[in-house]
């Protein structure tokens, strides 16, 4: 399923009325209607139930007053409350408000103190409340007017329902300048927004509902929209079936150069998430003394030894230990770099001088992502179009930029850096994001609030690794998010916020497993 930028959005409804004759009307009706059916689903049903409407004036309150009367005609006693003068509605609300007018329903403004009177007494005593303040074009800072019925709405704590977006949300960031309404559910029309999927957005959502009201789904499915969904459907698309003659070359050699003094874990976790993707064979190569001791743990992993910086034990550095990694590099079929590698000089321009000069599927991760924060530019002379995974803080870290700064346009900064870089981007957050260099961008729809755990990321890194060969070319990100996102949610089922890093490294397979049904379910 495609996401929609806010302008994307409005061109939609303008290509909806001018080239299949669907007027703004009609498409506020169908709005209406959906909305009256979604309150009924929150509520369980609205006969006999209290419903304090609140419009805007713009086309999300001509949604809310359409919805109005499909309630009352259901039963529910419904309040409106406008936040201007009739006349400064937009036509098609204006329509929408003289019918619900006609038919008897109570509409009320907010202009003198009796006016405020009322809408917190109706807040007091309704059984839920329809938002429809402000639209997917709201960005900045609320009026005054706009912020006081958010807080009023927040503070009575009855069910919501929001219409598009939660009011207070901007639409194409997430981003909320002081204070949104706090949904239950949320029913977008035609697509999804980015607003929905990034926090702090993602939080006010609720319960999302998509609904296309009629809208053809050549409009909403168009190429020229760059951003889509990582979900179920697409997944299923992602990675083809093993034949039956297949063997371990066939699933992808994996080199992983990971580990450090103190950090072998991620060594190890990265190397075996590759094993529990599906990939043939992994070796390992970390720092010489730490060799013996990963050889041990890792039954499956093949771990080579790699020589150190002189005087610093558990540290790769210099001349040999490049001509040992380029050596193996030669033997495998895509590489890994950076899982607790460290940050020492040394290793940092080891990792610079290696990535340079291996032409293989490439992905960096952590540490190897460090290495070129002073030299980002250096990224896009690279031979071939590498896989990075930072999340937010190593991404603002690369791009010289505030994490606050980054969040606030995350989707256009993370696209521009896709584009300028040559790189694939998977930036980890609330909601992993891939970015390729040509625009395209997929947001995950798996994934919880447990996967915030060290080691996590490394168990992602060797995933993507893992798959690189089992998928067609460029589709490891995409196959590795959803299946690392996958597993974090069966092991939540199980450890729920106490789940560890290896929970999601062993609940890997149940995840293949579980794609592997969705795509049998397809055929």
């Amino acid at each position: 399923m495609k996401i929609a930028l806010s302008e994307e959005m409005r061109n939609i409804d303008k290509a909806a009325a001018e080239v299949y004759g669907l007027p703004e009307l009609l498409l506020m009706e169908s709005a209406g209607h959906r909305t009256a059916q979604a309150m009924a689903s929150l509520l369980q049903g609205v006969r006999d139930k209290s419903i304090c409407v609140l419009a805007g004036s713009g086309n999300n309150g001509g949604d809310a007053l359409a919805a109005s009367r499909y309630l009352q005609n259901m039963g529910a006693k419904v309040k409106v409350f406008l936040t201007c003068e009739e006349a400064h509605l937009k036509p098609a609300a204006a329509r929408m408000e003289k019918t619900a007018a006609q038919m008897g329903i109570e509409i009320h403004k907010l202009e003198e103190d009796r006016d405020w009177n009322r809408l917190h007494l109706a807040l007091k005593f309704t059984d839920a409340v329809l938002d429809g303040l402000l639209g997917t074009g709201f960005k900045g800072e609320l009026k005054k007017k706009i912020l006081r019925i958010i807080e009023e709405v927040n503070e009575s704590q009855k069910k919501v329902l929001s219409i598009d977006i939660p009011s207070g949300v901007e639409a194409d960031t997430g981003r909320i300048s002081t204070v949104a309404v706090a949904a239950d559910m949320t029913l977008t029309l035609g697509l999804p927004k980015v607003g929905h999927l990034l926090s702090p957005g993602t939080e006010m959502t609720g319960e999302l509902i998509v609904d296309d009201i009629g809208i053809p789904q050549t409009l909403l499915q168009s190429d020229s929209i760059q951003q889509e969904l990582l979900d179920d459907s697409l997944a299923t698309t992602l990675l083809p079936l093993r034949g039956h003659a297949v063997h371990k070359g066939d699933c992808g050699k994996i080199l992983v150069i990971a580990g450090s003094l103190g950090m072998t874990g991620a060594a190890a976790l990265s190397a075996t998430a590759a094993l529990r993707a599906g990939a043939g064979v992994v070796t390992l190569a970390v720092p010489a003394s730490l060799q013996p001791v990963l050889a041990s743990q890792l039954l499956e992993v093949m771990v080579q030894p790699v020589p150190e910086k002189e005087k610093s034990e558990g540290v790769m550095g210099g001349e040999a230990a490049l001509k040992t990694l380029l050596a193996l590099a030669e033997k495998h079929d895509a590489v890994l770099i950076g899982p607790g590698l460290g940050r020492a000089m040394e290793t940092q321009e080891l990792v610079r001088m290696f990535v340079s000069r291996v032409n293989k599927p490439l992905i960096m991760d952590a540490d190897a992502i460090y290495a070129y924060r002073s030299q980002v530019d250096d990224l896009s002379k690279l031979p071939q179009v590498p896989v990075l995974t930072p999340h937010l803080g190593e991404m603002a870290g690369l791009l010289g930029v505030s994490v606050d700064d980054l969040r606030t346009s995350l989707l256009p900064i993370v696209r521009e850096a896709a584009a300028e870089y040559q790189c694939v981007l998977v930036v980890k957050s609330e909601c992993t994001m891939v970015v390729y260099p040509d625009g395209m961008a997929f947001f995950t729809t798996k994934g919880n609030s447990g996967m915030a755990t060290a080691g996590s990321g490394d168990v992602l890194a060797g995933t993507i690794a893992g798959l690189t060969m089992q998928t067609e070319s460029g589709l490891a990100p995409l196959a590795g998010v959803y299946l690392h996102g996958l597993a974090g949610d069966l092991a939540y089922e199980e450890k729920g916020e106490a789940l560890l890093a290896s929970d999601i490294r062993e609940k890997l397979a149940g995840a293949r497993m579980e794609l592997r049904k969705l795509q049998s379910q397809l055929k």
